[in-house]
């Protein structure tokens, strides 16, 4: 395995060879024997062991280049100073909280997260994840309409619990837990007058993501999301805007559906917000549409949500984006590498169909199915991470963070355009 280079030395602390390789074999046996097959088919034989901003090594000194980002949550990189400072501060103080009082943390996030969200969400329910803010989202749907109908999207992804499985739009994760939750329809994406075709007096609300993730990187329409906006309005339905993967700076702006002047009735939100150092997941929603939970504030709840050391982080990812520009950043840097990716499309339009996406939230349409894997495996071994797209099999994703920097995506378009060139050999000999 070649990574960015030799490896540096065993990082202090590192196991051995040996232990590695104990340690991947309990893998296999404990937690998933497909999994470890797939690293090792990918060259990935070791354990990742720790790494900074745009930087991951492994257990045996290699770097890469992280453009996988955990799914797009490592936006701020990792080990960001301010949020670990902010982490390591709140755990001499107070960790989770008792439940009987409120606390700091997350009334200081609250306030933030009002203040930076679309229209007037004021109130904020947190969570650990994006499925469970989806969860809460379609459930407070449910109660603040009295109604039971909610339209999703085809190739949407909300998560993989009952309800968000129920809202996502792929057969391959669905089919194996059906019957799931009824009163869901699924639309075409970014066809305005597929919802329009069936909202009604029934419709609890429609909820969409303001970019596709998981489904390749897919931007609407730009008046997706106002007509959207227009059609809830009109038959009294709720929006749910599905910001986990697209908010908080990854295509930016604060929130994907900014970029549209969209404002939702309720927005879920994760990823980001923990800044790669905590799990936290939430939810906004106007204060008439919050009435139910406002009303009874145990008729839904979670015991780990909203906890002191995860709200301190999303406060401090919050200060970091605005204070740093990470914005800005975001809008650039995204800029510069899909310049370079398109580059490299023209040069090899047999594998490379399309390049599109939106600050840091990038996809790369293949020409067909398989070669993804080539070009992901060979990448990874020259000391590149990224990852295909759980609903499109032909589309692959860069995620980086935000500080990254241009000679980091320079190289990264060296070793992509290489693999690119090695894939067109290996198409055209097939």
């Amino acid at each position: 395995m070649a990574g960015m280079g030799p490896a540096q030395g065993r990082p202090p602390g590192a196991p051995d060879r040996a232990e590695v390789e104990r340690l991947l074999e309990s893998f296999g046996r404990h937690i998933s024997s497909s999994l470890l097959r797939l690293y090792r088919f990918m060259g990935l034989d070791t354990l990742e062991w720790d790494g900074e901003g745009a930087i991951c090594r492994d257990a045996e000194g290699r770097e890469y280049l992280d453009f996988v980002g955990a799914n797009g949550t490592l936006f701020l990189g990792r080990r960001h100073p301010r949020v670990t400072a902010a982490v390591r501060e709140q755990l001499d103080r107070l960790t989770i909280s008792s439940r009987l009082f409120a606390h700091e943390p997350q009334i200081r996030l609250a306030e933030k997260l009002a203040e930076i969200a679309p229209g007037d969400l004021q109130y904020t329910f947190f969570c650990n994840s994006g499925a469970e803010a989806v969860e809460g989202a379609l459930k407070l749907a449910r109660a603040a309409t009295g109604r039971t109908e909610i339209i999703s999207t085809q190739g949407a992804f909300h998560g993989k619990t009952f309800g968000a499985l129920s809202a996502t739009g792929r057969e391959l994760y669905r089919k194996p837990f059906e019957p799931l939750l009824p009163g869901f329809v699924h639309v075409p994406y970014g066809d305005a007058d597929a919802v329009e075709a069936v909202i009604s007096d029934r419709t609890a609300a429609v909820i969409v993501e303001p970019i596709q993730g998981e489904n390749g990187v897919i931007i609407p329409p730009d008046d997706y999301l106002p007509r959207l906006r227009q059609l809830c309005d009109r038959h009294g339905a709720l929006l749910i805007i599905d910001e986990v993967q697209a908010g908080l700076g990854r295509t930016g702006r604060w929130f994907g559906c900014n970029h549209t002047d969209t404002a939702p009735d309720i927005m879920t939100m994760a990823k980001i917000l923990g800044g790669g150092v905590m799990p936290i997941g939430a939810f906004m929603a106007r204060p008439e549409v919050f009435e139910p939970m406002d009303e009874n504030p145990y008729i839904h709840s979670s015991t780990f949500g909203g906890n002191a050391l995860a709200c301190a982080a999303g406060y401090a990812v919050l200060q970091a984006i605005e204070e740093e520009g990470l914005l800005e950043q975001a809008r650039v840097k995204g800029e510069r590498l899909m310049a370079g990716l398109r580059q490299i499309a023209a040069q090899f339009p047999q594998v490379i169909r399309e390049v599109r996406g939106r600050g840091l939230m990038i996809g790369m349409e293949l020409t067909r199915e398989g070669l993804g894997g080539v070009i992901i495996a060979d990448i990874v071994q020259n000391g590149l991470l990224a990852i295909h797209s759980l609903n499109n099999d032909r589309v692959m994703r860069f995620l980086p963070p935000a500080v990254v920097t241009e000679d980091q995506i320079d190289r990264a378009l060296e070793i992509f355009g290489a693999a690119v060139e090695r894939a067109a050999a290996v198409a055209e000999e097939v």
